[in-house]
């Protein structure tokens, strides 16, 4: 039996879960499951968990090994598990010495993240069944907001020099994938460690001048008052810079924002998301948004339920805010569970009128389309699109817009 890489949480963690994947094969690990976990929420870690156990009862004699943040910042926890036999910590599951078959490992391996001052270059050979492929250009972060605990599993902020990046897009595409997408943690800190402090627009600059043969660039979230002139530029003179952007947002009431610590207010979000479409209209954005954060009155929940309409907010990823031990929000006083949950519904169904909206507004237009699979791919600005008729995966077509239908389009593609 070859290994399993189980992956939750993150866009970085699938990157690094192909890592971990190579690592493991290269070091000759077989009949093992390695679980890359999420620390982002208590539901993700209960939901690794569960899925540990669940695992154990139907594979009783395969190694489980857990890594990734939640292991990270609670080793503890897994070590009380019987269900698994080793845990790695961050730095550690990116290494091939530590999936080496040896009797004689430590169970647990987890060392201070906080120690470690450079991004390790990893460069992959692809991901299985994907169109498009991640590559980390950063992780880590130099920030503490007060709900999180990502810079306990991840670090401070590093970034990866741009020759691995142009190295790793040109071996990605030599592998036929179309679209790649720059990730980390916190990527609108790129470069702040590096000579010369480079910043991301300038390394989306120059990714996509030393690499001419690259369709598509996608990016993964930012935060909207680190955004640089140059990104804006090439946002507006680079088409292969895909028209759909994520904010790092989490709320969109100020005193909120003051409480959780973030570097932004909610007019800095929306002057981004007027700048990014003054230089192309038809941009679309994704958030992140915490509903519920301790001291959140009514008030301010609207605040934030109205800046999904003022930025215009097509994809949302709503989070009904999760304490974290040890974090300044746990100690807040906290909202109760029911109106968290309460408020979570309502900021999905506001998302999902703009994604509705947003839809029909491409009904009659002509779009490219990725695909994923034979009828499914995404739009440059990643709506959701179905083919009438079969196409090749990991294609790039024009495609015409015949209807809007629930969460994604129908379309034609133009001979």
């Amino acid at each position: 039996m070859t290994t399993e890489v189980v992956t939750f949480g993150c866009r970085l963690n699938a990157y690094e879960s192909e890592v971990i994947r190579e690592k493991a094969l290269s070091a000759g690990l077989t009949n093992a499951a390695i679980f890359n976990t999420c620390a982002v929420t208590a539901e993700a870690e209960r939901q690794a968990r569960q899925a540990i156990r669940k695992y154990r009862r139907e594979n009783p004699n395969t190694k489980i090994i857990v890594t990734g943040c939640s292991a990270q910042i609670s080793p503890e926890t897994y070590s009380k598990m019987p269900e698994v036999d080793q845990i790695l910590g961050n730095r550690e599951k990116m290494e091939e010495k530590y999936f080496l078959p040896l009797p004689d490992h430590e169970r647990v391996i987890v060392n201070d993240i906080m120690s470690v001052k450079e991004t390790a270059e990893h460069l992959i050979a692809g991901f299985d069944g994907k169109a498009r492929a991640f590559i980390q250009v950063q992780n880590g972060c130099n920030h503490r907001c007060t709900f999180c605990t990502i810079p306990y599993g991840r670090g401070n902020s590093r970034s990866v020099p741009l020759g691995v990046i142009v190295d790793q897009t040109r071996l990605l595409l030599e592998k036929g994938f179309k679209e790649i997408v720059l990730t980390g943690v916190d990527i609108t800190a790129y470069g702040e460690d590096l000579p010369g402090t480079p910043t991301l627009g300038q390394i989306v600059k120059r990714l996509l001048a030393h690499v001419p043969e690259l369709p598509r660039l996608r990016l993964s979230s930012l935060d909207s008052v680190e955004v640089d002139e140059d990104l804006l530029q090439v946002f507006e003179r680079e088409p292969r810079l895909m028209p759909h952007l994520h904010l790092s947002l989490q709320a969109g009431d100020n005193m909120i924002l003051k409480r959780m610590k973030r570097r932004h207010l909610r007019q800095d979000a929306i002057n981004m998301c007027r700048k990014f479409r003054a230089l192309r209209p038809d941009t679309t954005f994704g958030a992140d948004i915490i509903a519920g954060f301790p001291t959140e009155t009514e008030e301010m929940f609207e605040n934030t339920l109205r800046i999904v309409d003022e930025c215009d907010l097509t994809f949302l990823h709503v989070f009904p805010y999760s304490p974290r031990q040890g974090t300044p929000a746990a100690r807040m006083p906290q909202v109760p569970k029911d109106i968290r949950k309460e408020r979570a519904a309502r900021l999905r169904n506001a998302g999902q009128r703009n994604l509705e909206k947003t839809l029909q507004s491409f009904v009659h237009k002509d779009i490219s389309v990725l695909f994923e699979s034979e009828i499914h791919g995404h739009s440059e600005h990643f709506l959701k699109v179905e083919s009438t008729l079969p196409q090749a995966p990991g294609s790039i077509v024009k495609a015409r817009v015949l209807e809007a239908k629930g969460d994604h389009l129908i379309a034609e593609v133009l001979s």
